[in-house]
């Protein structure tokens, strides 16, 4: 029997604890500041592997040392980070890091989920539920990959680290964390819902808050006054326009021919004005900002910056009264590794050895944890996971469950071609 055909009657033979234990963890409502009781679970899993389990909780103190760190929040009492190590046999062999955060974002109106927030119902191959996407049926997928290995009784010359990190959704608190801690390897692969298709390059992601000023005035005589609404308009404008010229290069380039945006400036928020009888004084613009993968964040910053400052040459207006920005939320970076790296031929070739097929390769448009074992971790990540792209927070979403098995399948190969066999 081959090691492919061993790594799949072994998938095959747990695949009902496999699904059982996805169902338990979605059925646990994670969200920011309640990750605790799934957490609980994935500690529990992994002691009963006889890993080396460690769980702490991150300090804000200590997170503060990195520039990455953008708190929402003080407190992770009900927010610990867990992991374990699945120890080589050699000390210089090459580590792997499976990195996966376990919070997930909320589930908005409970009466429009057809199966159930946190059902975990199973209906034609599909396992509904929050974050079962986005992306708890990943760390799933690497969590087979690291038991068949053990189940096998293979013997790898490196380390596997398998991380469930906490608070990804809003700032990648817990991978900053687990960074700190001294967790390091020579790859990280993140299972984040990618389709199936291989990101050796992330972009990053920025939360912003722009204020743009009027003057207040009685919605009778409305010209007395200088609507933020209609100033905010010219904002909303120059945005795209700045989406525009920052997209033109990226789509010329093979990780992001097929797609439209590749670096997306998302407008999430335009509120202006207290009252329907006066005009607005100020306005509020908040939003996602995309920085590319070949760019940092200072860099990105002030190219919006610049935007904002040049409003002027639009309108006078904003002499007088300038926008301002601030960035507060997300502040991830973007990461990636070399498109020659030892890694990306391993999970592809793996990719054509399961599926019989070519692997897409392309260039994510969303921010990953990847960045920040990337820029701070000094880590080269990889995203490749299972997962519909299109359904990560939206309502029913759901993991298609072959592809869950697949996906395990190709990190198991790559997990053992990277680590290497110790004879």
């Amino acid at each position: 029997m081959t090691l492919i055909e061993k790594i799949k009657d072994n998938i095959e033979l747990h695949k009902e604890s496999y699904l059982e234990y996805l169902q338990a963890i979605v059925k646990e409502p994670s969200t920011i500041g309640y990750e605790a009781s799934a957490q609980k679970l994935v500690e529990e899993r992994l002691k009963a592997s006889k890993l080396d389990v460690d769980v702490w909780i991150p300090q804000h103190e200590e997170l503060q040392k990195s520039e990455f760190y953008n708190p929402i929040r003080e407190n992770y009492d009900e927010s610990p980070n867990v992991v374990g190590v699945l120890k080589g046999t050699q000390p210089d062999g090459r580590s792997i890091i499976l990195n996966g955060h376990i919070d997930v974002v909320p589930a908005g109106d409970l009466a429009k989920w057809e199966h159930g927030a946190y059902s975990g119902k199973i209906v034609d191959n599909k396992l509904y539920g929050r974050g079962t996407t986005d992306m708890k049926g990943g760390n799933v997928a690497s969590l087979i990959a690291l038991e068949t290995i053990i189940n096998l009784g293979i013997k790898l010359k490196g380390d596997v680290i398998y991380q469930s990190v906490i608070e990804e959704e809003t700032g990648g608190a817990g991978t900053i964390s687990a960074i700190q801690r001294g967790y390091k390897a020579d790859i990280a692969l993140i299972p984040e819902p990618s389709e199936m298709k291989i990101f050796p390059k992330q972009q990053g992601s920025l939360w912003f808050e722009i204020k743009v000023k009027g003057i207040s005035a009685h919605g009778g005589t409305r010209y007395e006054g200088v609507s933020s609404v209609e100033k905010g308009i010219i904002v909303f404008n120059q945005l795209l326009e700045l989406e525009e010229k920052r997209n033109k290069k990226y789509r010329k380039q093979e990780l992001y021919k097929d797609n439209p945006i590749p670096i997306p400036i998302n407008i999430g928020q335009f509120n202006g004005g207290i009252f329907p009888s006066s005009v607005p004084e100020e306005t509020v613009i908040k939003g996602r900002y995309g920085v590319g993968p070949d760019e940092t964040i200072n860099e990105a910053k002030a190219e919006f910056q610049k935007m904002l400052d040049d409003l002027v040459e639009i309108d006078q207006w904003f002499e007088k009264y300038p926008v301002t920005v601030k960035w507060e939320g997300i502040h991830l970076p973007p990461g990636g590794s070399d498109l020659d790296h030892p890694m990306l031929e391993i999970l592809k070739d793996n990719y054509e050895e399961v599926e019989h097929e070519k692997p897409i390769v392309a260039g994510s448009t969303w921010g990953t944890d990847g960045g920040l074992l990337t820029q701070y971790g000094n880590i080269p990540s990889i995203v490749f996971g299972p997962g519909t792209t299109s359904m990560a927070h939206f309502t029913d979403e759901y993991i298609e469950i072959d592809k869950l098995f697949k996906t395990a399948e190709i990190i198991t190969l790559s997990i053992i071609d990277w680590c290497e066999i110790d004879d």
